[in-house]
């Protein structure tokens, strides 16, 4: 039998589009561990694949989804959940079947998007720099895990009240206060190790490749220096080299200055530098064009350009569009990639969702359907963009979506769609008739979704504050927000509404 990494090397022209037929791509296809039967790609870094002609699938998002759950503190939006709690890396059955702890929902995450398809594990360090961890009061309440007897004496983290103190105990001290105690501080060197070891576990269950990710820093938007910026980029990196990652993501980035500085300390490596701004048609925040933050991208280093979050879909793709029409332009070659909202954002200016009154707790109206995922995934591959992926709001199932679209290029299915119907198709089987007769893609491409709700507007004005680096109100304090500086910021709001 044709090996199926053979059948997609010679589809991707002529099935572009077409519902595939799944018997045609073979019994075992529905396994995304298919690859494995004719070569490893986990043996091919993201350069090559990409450089071959695959289509490389990244994953969702996971602030918003671990939000939904309990288990990210909206605002912060901080990763603690990574290594929340010294089990940390250790399997459920290992754990002794104890309640299921906050780390393994990540992981549990991490294998959903792994099953729906995606073949790029990215670790779960959004925001995991010091600077950002320790921002207006956010204080980290966990344990850093210690608990162990040694020749010199003993250590043991324990909770009093609300924080963790860890116990250093003497051994053969009679008196109690030569006993060492200190506030249990876990730093970010703690969430982006265990960051890396949960992606790397998950993603050697498949085909996927590890991405340690940086992001903005309240450094820059407080006007530090190049080098107080970097050296906090280079602290998460020495963790991501040590763990040995696959490539790195430059992502979240407002302002191309500050990601060019991202991509020059990630470009040291010698690893392969991912570069995505979180920017729509208009450009960053001080007016650059997206085109032109390309090119400055590349020029830094990056291998791989693109967008993520803050937009819609379609907007997104748009938006590298322009991109890679400017670094084709200037003469220079990179790979392009997308990991949009799976938000519908058509009344966002350019500061993108955030603008939006609905931002972050009444988005859902919002959400791409299943289907309208297959045509981003499509208009992504026609538009030459080949990692791609979501962020914020995006689901498995969107991420299946995009598997499945482009399972003629890519010559496999991924292991959720067994359970999963092309276009609907699983309905053959239900119960009432009317159901059974929207077992076809023409019902899901024609239909317009309704919200349920009659006075709803169909549209958002923008809040359009127009803050920026180096404006007060961004300005980086580890206290926190008093009501006294809560107060201009409500006026303000109310003048907007």
């Amino acid at each position: 039998m044709m090996s199926v990494f053979s059948y997609r090397r010679k589809n991707i022209s002529e099935n572009a589009g077409k519902v595939p037929n799944i018997a045609s791509l073979g019994k075992k296809s529905l396994c995304r561990r298919t690859y494995k039967s004719s070569q490893s790609l986990c043996a091919q870094g993201i350069l090559e694949r990409l450089a071959g002609g695959e289509v490389v699938i990244g994953d969702g998002g996971f602030v918003f989804a671990l939000e939904k759950r309990g288990y990210v503190k909206a605002g912060p939006w901080t990763p603690e959940a990574a290594a929340e709690h010294p089990e940390a890396g250790e399997r459920l059955a290992e754990a002794n079947l104890r309640e299921p702890r906050r780390f393994l929902r990540v992981r549990q995450l991490h294998r959903e998007f792994l099953r729906a398809g995606s073949n790029i594990m990215q670790t779960f360090t959004f925001y995991a720099s010091d600077d950002k961890l320790e921002n207006r009061g956010n204080k980290l309440g966990f344990s850093c895990g210690r608990s162990y007897v040694s020749v010199g004496g003993a250590v043991s983290c324990k909770k009093e009240g609300e924080e963790y103190i860890c116990v250093k105990q003497q051994i053969n001290s009679e008196r109690e206060d030569e006993d060492d105690e200190e506030v249990c501080r876990v730093q970010g060197q703690q969430i982006n190790e265990a960051a890396c070891d949960l992606a790397r576990e998950v993603a050697n269950e498949g085909d996927a490749l590890v991405a340690g990710g940086v992001s903005q820093t309240p450094s820059y938007l407080s006007c530090k220096s190049e080098a107080e910026v970097k050296k906090t980029f280079q602290k998460q990196l020495d963790v991501f080299i040590r763990k040995n990652v696959d490539l790195l993501i430059a992502e979240y980035f407002e302002h191309v200055e500050e990601a060019e500085w991202a991509v020059q300390v990630l470009k040291g490596t010698g690893k392969p530098v991912a570069a995505t701004m979180c920017i729509g048609p208009e450009g960053d925040m001080h007016g650059v064009a997206p085109g032109e933050c390309a090119v400055r991208l590349v020029k830094a280093g990056a291998d791989i350009v693109g967008v993520n979050c803050h937009f819609d879909p379609l907007t997104c793709v748009k938006t590298v569009k322009l991109m890679k029409a400017a670094v084709e332009q200037a003469g220079l070659k990179a790979h392009y990639m997308s990991q949009p909202l799976a938000y519908h954002t058509p009344d966002c200016n350019c500061q993108g969702f955030i603008d939006l009154p609905e931002f972050p707790f009444a988005l859902e109206p919002r959400i791409l359907t299943r289907w309208e995922m297959q045509q981003y995934a499509r208009e992504a591959y026609d538009a030459g963009i080949r990692v791609i992926g979501g962020c914020c709001g995006f689901e498995p199932y969107h991420i299946r979506a995009i598997a499945e679209e482009l399972s003629q290029e890519r010559g496999v299915l991924p292991e959720a769609s067994q359970k999963h119907g092309l276009w609907g198709s699983c309905l053959e089987m239900h119960t009432k008739p009317w159901v059974r007769a929207r077992a076809r893609r023409d019902y899901w491409q024609r239909l317009k979704p309704s919200s349920g709700r009659p006075f709803s507007s169909s549209l958002s004005l923008p809040d359009g504050w127009g803050v920026t680096k180096g404006h007060s109100f961004l300005m980086q304090q580890k206290e926190a927000t008093t009501q006294e500086q809560l107060k201009p910021l409500f006026e303000k709001a109310d003048e907007k509404h």
